[in-house]
């Protein structure tokens, strides 16, 4: 599968949540103003807030595929991070904050109105239009990780696109926060007790917050500027390596610059005998092999080194390993 149809599927991925979303959100909200639910009324302003959040992804993956130009020469793939950065604040502050104030204000002083029926038949309808945006998500991440020769959890974790990330993750919060709001309101409708539809709002709220910060966190880490999962990194070291002209890779770094877009810089020690010439082709050569096997790799720099070993010391960057890769 080309960058191209990658970031086509991905863009395909967040207009069907989206769109899901809205008519979702259409109908919780006039839901919940029938029957007053505060449950009801949280997943309404969550179901905006991811509504929101694919607007901002829409925009976040069309602003960060523009080509590179002379003040931007590698390209503008780091502004989807910031779009989908501002997505995951959308969602701590419109989605949890709206759900867990409005949570607590229901607990202290709320009468629901009683009428319970016109929710059940929203919730259950949501849940279903949830499932089919989360199943397309599914599917998108299936794919990669089979693209990527990893397993779907991980692929998920390490991935550096956040859209597809966001996508999967709101759904999946947002089938689990109809199931809460079902729960609050069944309970509320039994005993009579507002207490249960109000701590059902606050479940939902927490949710979110909890969305939020591991969207938001993913989103820094790729903005600062995250290297690529360590299995990757080995096997282009080992495709190095394997270049006849090459004695040494003496230090290999790596950058997400976007979603299908990455950065290779390595310092290499060459044989001794490689004249200009042959190191001129070796570096051509590398960037053939490694383009050709990660069509994600836009940029490889090598760097001759000196095979001195004080040169080697003095000049090489040393990195900690990153445990979760």
């Amino acid at each position: 599968m080309s960058e191209t149809d990658v970031r086509a599927e991905s863009v395909g991925t967040v207009v069907v949540a989206g769109a899901a979303n809205l008519a979702i959100a259409v109908a919780k909200l006039v839901a919940g103003l029938i029957s007053g639910s505060a449950a009801m009324l949280s997943e309404a302003a969550h179901s905006v807030a991811d509504t929101t959040t694919e607007a901002l992804l829409y925009l976040a993956l069309r602003r960060g595929a523009r080509p590179a130009d002379v003040r931007h020469p590698f390209g503008y793939g780091k502004e989807s991070y910031v779009w989908a950065f501002l997505a995951a604040l959308f969602t701590f502050v419109a989605g949890a904050g709206f759900a867990i104030t409005h949570g607590v204000t229901t607990i202290l002083v709320h009468e629901h109105s009683g009428n319970y029926l016109i929710s059940y038949v929203v919730l259950a309808v949501s849940f279903a239009i949830e499932s089919v945006s989360l199943a397309r998500a599914v599917r998108q991440i299936r794919g990669e990780s089979r693209r990527w020769r990893t397993t779907p959890r991980r692929f998920l974790r390490l991935t550096a696109d956040t859209a597809v990330k966001a996508v999967f993750l709101e759904d999946s919060a947002a089938l689990v926060g109809l199931l809460l709001a079902a729960a609050g309101l069944t309970l509320s409708h039994r005993t009579g007790e507002e207490l249960y539809d109000g701590l059902a709002s606050i479940a939902i709220g927490v949710l979110l917050l909890v969305v939020a910060v591991v969207l938001a966190k993913a989103n820094i880490s790729l903005l600062v500027g995250r290297a690529i999962p360590e299995r990757l990194r080995l096997e282009i070291e080992q495709e190095l390596n394997e270049l006849p002209a090459v004695e040494r890779i003496d230090t290999l770094l790596t950058m997400q610059l976007g979603p299908d877009d990455i950065l290779v810089a390595a310092k290499v020690d060459f044989r001794d005998e490689a004249t200009g010439a042959v190191i001129e082709a070796a570096a051509d050569e590398a960037e053939r092999r490694l383009i050709e096997r990660y069509p994600e790799i836009g940029y490889v720099f090598l760097d001759p080194t000196p095979s001195r070993p004080e040169a080697r010391h003095r000049r090489a960057r040393h990195t900690q390993e990153d445990p979760s890769q």
